[in-house]
Formats: structure tokens, C-alpha cells, sequence
């Protein structure tokens, strides 16, 4: 069984940097023997999170409550998926607006831990892409990579390719980055496959946990002692 990975662009420009870039990953799916499809945000409505979660947590669930858009549709293709790529354009040292909306509603996939046990994103392999003519495609990188991995996502070595280029073809560190994002994705993404699922574990002893930290504490009751006795000294 191949591999599926969605390569998600966020750029309103198909033929943009990142756009060419995400192509260029999509290659890299291909020799990592993986099968890949494109979506394109720009032909789709993704309407602002409303926020359920804030009223009432578990009102906040997947489907989203809000059907008269496009995002449960897309949410699906993540959740059939092994692994995603996200490319987007720099918005002032950001994710653009299309993409920021797009990562808000996936809310509603994370937050089905409290329905069924697991965020629907669990599991999942991903990388990034970013275009931007400043330093502002890594803050809008580690934005992603983290919200991603908060949502139980595997962010894979060498997660990241970016460009500062108007002609990313001039870059060849960004192409050589790209092709990589879309082959590791792939190739990790094979090998949970075919291992035990990894995720967050919920159901752990709690009061075991404490007792340690207790004990902890007490076996380090002295060396504490000493240091507030020298913090004293020295006022």
C-alpha cells in the first residue's frame, strides 16, 4: 500500500514560489513511492472558527458544526491521508489568511480527543513549505510545526524548505529542501505504517507520578536548604 500524502497550498497564486515549490515536494512523494493529491485552498471557501470550544469544549467536535463551507471536505482528505505537506505565502511574518482560518477550524479534528480518545490528525506525518522576500518565513514555519505537532502531528527531520527567492528555481538549497520535505514525509510515513501507532497516552497513573516527584523533592531537601542559605548570605 502506497503511502497517500495531501499537498496542501495556501497561496492564492497556483504558479506562485511556494506553489513551485510544493510541486517540487510532490516529486519527492513520487520517488519515495507515495501517491500524492493537490489541494488548493484559493478554490475553496473556509470560513472563520467560531470558537464552540470556548462556550462549551465539546461542542467543538468533526464534523465541524459549520457545513455551508468547505473545510469538512478537505478535513477528510487529511484524515484518509498518512502524511501532508503545507506550503504557504509569508503574510508579515505569518501563514496567510486562507491558510491561519484553514488551521483554526482543524480545532475540530484535535479536539475529538474528548469525543473518541484521539486528535483525527494522530499519527500523521508533515512538512512545510514557505515563501517570503523577508525572515519571516521561519516564524511562519515553526508556527505551523508547532500547532501540527499540538494537534498530535509527526513533524519529520528536515520538516522545512523555504525561500526568499522570486525565482525559486534560482534557489537550489530551497529546491533541493523541497523534493526532501516530500520524500521524508513519505518515507516516515511508510514506516508508522507498518509499526505501532505512537500518540499521546491520557490514561497514565497520576498519583504514581506525583509520589516520584515527591520523592525527588525529599532526597533533594538538603541540597535546597544549602542554596536558600546561601541566597540569605548574600542579600
Amino acid at each position: 500500500m502506497k503511502p497517500s500524502i495531501v499537498l496542501l497550498n495556501a497561496s492564492e497564486r497556483k504558479y506562485g514560489c511556494s506553489s513551485q515549490l510544493l510541486h517540487i515536494a510532490a516529486e519527492g512523494v513520487l520517488d519515495a513511492q507515495g501517491k500524492f493529491e493537490i489541494v488548493h485552498l484559493s478554490d475553496h471557501t473556509i470560513k472563520p472558527c467560531l470558537g464552540c470550544a470556548s462556550d462549551v469544549e465539546k461542542f467543538c467536535k468533526y464534523p465541524c458544526l459549520i457545513e455551508d463551507d468547505d473545510f469538512n471536505g478537505i478535513a477528510s482528505k487529511l484524515i484518509e491521508a498518512h502524511g501532508f505537506v503545507v506550503a504557504t505565502p509569508v503574510y508579515w511574518y505569518a501563514p496567510n489568511g486562507v491558510l491561519k482560518n484553514f488551521i483554526d477550524r482543524l480545532t475540530s479534528l484535535e479536539n475529538m480527543i474528548d469525543h473518541v480518545g484521539k486528535s483525527l490528525l494522530e499519527g500523521k506525518v508533515a512538512g512545510f513549505i514557505a515563501a517570503g522576500s523577508d525572515s519571516g518565513v521561519m516564524m511562519a514555519i515553526s508556527y505551523m510545526a508547532i500547532v501540527f505537532n499540538s494537534m498530535g502531528v509527526h513533524i519529520v527531520p528536515w520538516s522545512m524548505a523555504y525561500t526568499h527567492s522570486q525565482d525559486p528555481t534560482e534557489d537550489v538549497q530551497a529546491i533541493m529542501d523541497a523534493y526532501n520535505v516530500g520524500l521524508l514525509v513519505t518515507k516516515i510515513a511508510r514506516i508508522l505504517m507498518k509499526n505501532e501507532p505512537v500518540g499521546y497516552e491520557s490514561n497514565v497513573d497520576l498519583e504514581r507520578l506525583k509520589r516520584k516527584v515527591e520523592r525527588i523533592k525529599r532526597e533533594f531537601d538538603g541540597q535546597r536548604a544549602l542554596r536558600m542559605d546561601k541566597f540569605k548570605l548574600s542579600q
